[in-house]
């Protein structure tokens, strides 16, 4: 019996672990033209993960492209990275990605989603409490 209540305990805590990840604020983003289809991987200077189904990435100088995915795409926004495989030299919207994750102290991809259209756009600042 003690052990099936250790049992229990356990699997509450890993079920709740997630749930206990820091809330990130996303930024507001205001369109700055048209949707394109394609970046420049060279040109990407960073990536934000904001949650499951949105990446924002930055290019030279202070241009932001937000992705909204089709489809929310699990764990993307706890793990915070990802990674794509391409051979052009375009990150684009028939592109996926993989969700990046630890298991057993090594790194392994995850789940696999699509890509949406890059929209350019300018963030709004984020109030730090």
């Amino acid at each position: 019996m003690k052990n099936l209540f250790l049992m229990t305990a356990i699997g509450a805590a890993l079920v709740a672990g997630p749930a206990i990840a820091k809330k990130r604020e996303m930024p507001v983003a205001t369109a700055t033209g048209a949707a394109v289809d394609c970046i420049t991987i060279s040109q990407i200077r960073e990536s934000r993960v904001r949650s499951d189904s949105v990446i924002d990435f930055r290019t030279g100088g202070k241009k932001w492209y937000r992705n909204t995915l089709p489809s929310s795409c699990p764990a993307l926004g706890f793990e915070e990275r990802f990674s794509y495989r391409t051979s052009l030299n375009q990150l684009c919207a028939v592109d996926t990605i993989a969700v990046l994750q630890t298991f057993g102290g090594h790194l392994q991809e995850g789940p696999r989603c699509g890509l949406g259209k890059f929209q350019p756009v300018e963030l709004a600042k984020v109030a730090r409490k």
